[in-house]
């Protein structure tokens, strides 16, 4: 194409102002925005001066594309207004998976949540005085009672998320002084956040003891001096070390904390308040272990275990949570109505024994055979309506996720799926561009759908997936 054509077909193309005057394109604006249409518009014309540019398109093909305009700045109008922010279907088996947001809310707690969030609330107001009152209180007082029997009293803070309940935590206690902690748990926890990096974040001064894979209670003791602010317990919540290991109990740093006049501070990461040995799940401490004996300050998480909000706990003696909420990080740091709200209905849940309405507690109590009975009736559903399909149940194992209980798995069943005309990587793609997308794993060439994190309503989603392929 000459140039001279190419300068006429760059003159054909009409403005944006031009594009905006059609009757549809009326009707986006009022719809979607001026802004928003005016900008798609913006991009179709930017479109069509490439394809000119490159010699792509004639005059006839330019008068075609110029009057389905409305047609193609309404698709990118779609595309660029729909939301990113997505529902998945996790069939991962990974319980806790934190690239699909952890724990999954109950449905009393979303209904706490929208009920609080479209109105007014009693955030910090107390309605018996009409004084402005403190949001800790709305879930102080259940966690009091989760711990009531410990054997003292323990208050609970609230802040967004437990990297920054432990930072918030270290320049409470111990800015400017040394933190003593085993070089064994000196851990690296999601996003290369490092705790050597928050500690110094904090202004805290980090003091190494004991190898990575021995520490003992006399190198703590020998390290302590008159700088000392804290003495840190750290859980390897995201890997394990196995073999020739020592670590002193929680009970002998305890004891050297009070010996010494120094506070003992364990973080626990995931933040466990239920039975997991009754669902097979051995070796992750629990909050109320650790303040049993005798850790001063524990700091966790809510979307971890506690399969709540995301959120950052700290409960400890209410004279140092009262130091630590006095900073002034807390207000930088604390969460809003809505995390109370779905915190507040997540501890009811806990206080009722009514575990199964905590989806994550519900899908780590799911047995084998539950699963394998729903995998199953799958199975033969797909081999009716997609005949083409190879699918069969496994044995397999799903995993907690989310930097808990390292190395700990539940016997499970998975779905697994294959085809001679598709690639496994071609299946899983296909499955995470299904309307709401479907997550699955590859393994040995085969798709494995674990029906663990899958609820039951969800069953008929994968077998349309599926039966579509």
């Amino acid at each position: 194409m000459t140039d001279i054509r190419k300068t006429q077909q760059f003159r054909l193309l009409p403005s944006v102002d031009e594009l905006l005057r059609a009757e549809d394109m009326q009707a986006l604006v009022a719809r979607e925005g001026h802004a928003a249409t005016a900008e798609a518009a913006r991009e179709f014309l930017d479109q069509l001066r490439v394809e000119i540019g490159a010699g792509r398109l004639d005059e006839i093909g330019l008068q075609a594309a110029v009057e389905t305009a409305g047609s193609d700045i309404e698709l990118r109008l779609s595309e660029s207004m729909a939301y990113s922010l997505r529902p998945v279907i996790n069939a991962t088996g990974v319980i806790l998976h934190t690239n699909l947001g952890r724990a999954p809310l109950s449905r009393v707690a979303l209904e706490r949540v929208a009920e609080v969030a479209q109105g007014y609330s009693n955030l910090e107001l107390d309605l018996a005085t009409g004084e402005r009152g403190k949001r800790d209180v709305h879930v102080d007082r259940l966690f009091a009672k989760v711990f009531a029997e410990i054997g003292r009293k323990v208050a609970t803070i609230v802040v967004n998320n437990n990297a920054a309940a432990v930072l918030l935590t270290l320049n409470a206690l111990a800015e400017g002084g040394e933190v003593i902690v085993s070089r064994g748990e000196l851990v690296e926890i999601g996003g290369s956040f490092r705790i050597p990096d928050v500690m110094a974040k904090s202004g805290a001064v980090l003091r190494e003891v004991g190898t990575t894979n021995r520490t003992r209670i006399a190198d703590y003791e020998q390290a302590i001096s008159e700088r000392t602010k804290l003495l840190l317990r750290v859980h390897r919540s995201n890997f394990a070390i196995t073999g020739f290991t020592e670590q002193p109990s929680l009970e002998e740093l305890t004891a050297l904390g009070r010996k010494r006049g120094v506070p003992v501070m364990e973080d626990l990461g995931s933040g466990d308040i239920f039975d997991l040995p009754s669902v097979g799940v051995r070796g992750e401490p629990t909050i109320a272990a650790s303040l049993r004996a005798g850790v001063d300050v524990v700091t966790y998480s809510g979307d971890k275990l506690l399969g709540g909000p995301q959120a950052g706990l700290i409960s400890s003696s209410p004279e140092l949570v009262a130091k630590i909420r006095g900073n002034a990080l807390f207000r930088a740091l604390r969460v809003d109505k809505m995390f109370y709200a779905a915190l507040e209905a997540t501890l009811l849940a806990y206080l009722r024994e009514d575990y199964d309405s905590i989806p994550a507690l519900r899908m780590l109590r799911l047995t084998e055979a539950t699963i394998n009975e729903r995998a199953e009736h799958l199975m033969r559903k797909l081999h009716i309506s997609n005949p083409g399909l190879e699918v069969e149940v496994l044995a397999s194992r799903s995993v907690i996720g989310g930097g808990s209980a390292p190395g700990a798995t539940l016997p499970t069943r998975a779905l697994a799926v294959s085809s001679p005309e598709l690639s496994a990587d071609a299946i899983a793609q296909r499955l995470r561009e299904w309307a709401t997308p479907i997550i699955a794993r590859v393994e040995d060439g085969r798709v494995l759908l674990d029906l663990r994190t899958v609820s039951p309503e969800q069953d008929a989603a994968i077998a349309e997936a599926l039966e579509g392929l």
